[in-house]
């Protein structure tokens, strides 16, 4: 056991020696980083923010404009690293799928809820009418997925991450170059965690990171066609409308997954209204009552400003 913590520290450790590189693919905009500094700087987020315990933490921003022949890279502070609350269970389920995809069980395959993963007492979206899981409920993965993604349900979340094994989703992560991104902690308090796990960093990802993860979503890259087909459908299901989705237009489609806790409110994805499109990833070290109204505000000046790129 000692020698396999071991192995498990320092991967960890490795991969935070890893310097952030921006895959050749994007083309950095200066002036589209310019103008959406402009707007963090009209919300009063570029900033330190006191996050309690955890110290200081500033906003990670990435937004890529998807509307020319290349994608277009722009933000602040897109490769800091942030705790990503429940945004971090879109790893695990693309992990989920890709063991789906090269057959090791199906969607379908029985799993039975047990404690300590069993943690939800209160649903994350109230008028959601599927149940609170419950020790020794017999589920299937597939539905494990959907209330993962589309409730953020911790329980399931917990169950997947048990199915996948954090050494397989890091291994995915790694093979785009996502180091820092690992999963280190399933949701529940240190004391349930598995041997080896008590004590790791939590979990942390930048902007960067999981705006490229959706991308490869986007351009069907994500393990193959199957697997980043099964996530868009699964983010567009989402249920969480309170964060970026408020200062979309109804015609938008919004591919994404969300998270808030304690300190931290983010929200990333896809958006898709027909000649408008583009990627953003947003992490903001604030409570959800006070992110809450400047994540309208950001949603709608970002989108205004992509439109008004278009040629």
């Amino acid at each position: 056991m000692k020698i396999i913590l071991s192995i498990v520290l320092l991967s960890f450790q490795l991969s935070f020696s890893q310097s952030i590189q921006i895959p050749s693919y994007y083309q950095v905009d200066e002036i589209l980083s310019k103008e959406l500094y402009n707007i963090i700087l009209e919300l009063d987020l570029d900033k330190n923010f006191d996050v309690g315990e955890d110290g200081i933490e500033k906003i990670s921003l990435a937004v890529i404009d998807l509307s020319g022949d290349q994608p277009k890279l722009g933000g602040v502070n897109y490769d800091n690293f942030i705790y990503p609350a429940s945004v971090y269970k879109m790893y695990v389920a693309a992990e989920i799928l890709n063991q789906v995809s090269q057959g090791k069980y199906s969607l379908y395959e029985p799993y039975v809820a047990k404690e300590p993963n069993v943690v939800d007492r209160s649903k994350q979206i109230d008028n959601d009418p599927r149940p609170l899981l419950k020790d020794g409920d017999t589920v299937n993965v597939n539905y494990l997925l959907d209330l993962m993604i589309t409730r953020s349900d911790n329980s399931a979340a917990n169950c997947l991450i048990d199915i996948a094994q954090r050494r397989n989703i890091d291994s995915l992560l790694h093979t785009y170059g996502w180091y820092g991104s690992e999963v280190t902690r399933k949701f529940l308090k240190r004391k349930f965690e598995d041997p080896g796990y008590e004590n790791i960093r939590g979990t942390e990802t930048c902007a960067l990171h999981a705006a490229d993860f959706m991308y490869k979503i986007y351009s069907n890259k994500l393990v193959n066609n199957w697997v980043s087909l099964q996530m868009k459908t699964l983010l567009g299901r989402q249920l969480d409308k309170s964060k970026l989705s408020t200062g979309l237009p109804n015609t938008a489609m919004f591919y994404h997954k969300t998270g808030w806790f304690a300190y931290w409110t983010n929200d990333v994805g896809i958006i898709d209204d027909g000649e408008v499109k583009y990627i953003i990833a947003c992490f903001i070290p604030l409570k959800e009552e006070l992110a809450l109204p400047k994540f309208k505000v950001l949603s709608e000046k970002v989108y205004a400003l992509i439109k008004s790129r278009i040629k």
